[in-house]
């Protein structure tokens, strides 16, 4: 059975394959307007998990092509 932790680096990694896929180069920039909107309101659940989304991206430029992506 799934742990929560799983499912929400799972979601992560979801999330950030899906900015890099629809966005490229310009994937983080992104993340990081929508935890700067989530911020702006006071989310900070929202803000915690756009900033795991964020690192997750970064991880994948640094490692480039086929780096965490299994």
């Amino acid at each position: 059975m799934d742990q929560p932790h799983d499912r929400s680096v799972a979601a992560t990694r979801t999330t950030a394959l899906a900015l890099i896929a629809q966005y490229g180069d310009d994937a983080a920039t992104i993340a990081v307007l929508r935890a700067a909107e989530l911020a702006a309101v006071g989310d900070v659940d929202g803000l915690a998990q756009w900033d795991e989304i964020i690192a997750f991206i970064l991880l994948l430029e640094e490692d480039g092509p086929g780096g965490l992506v299994h």
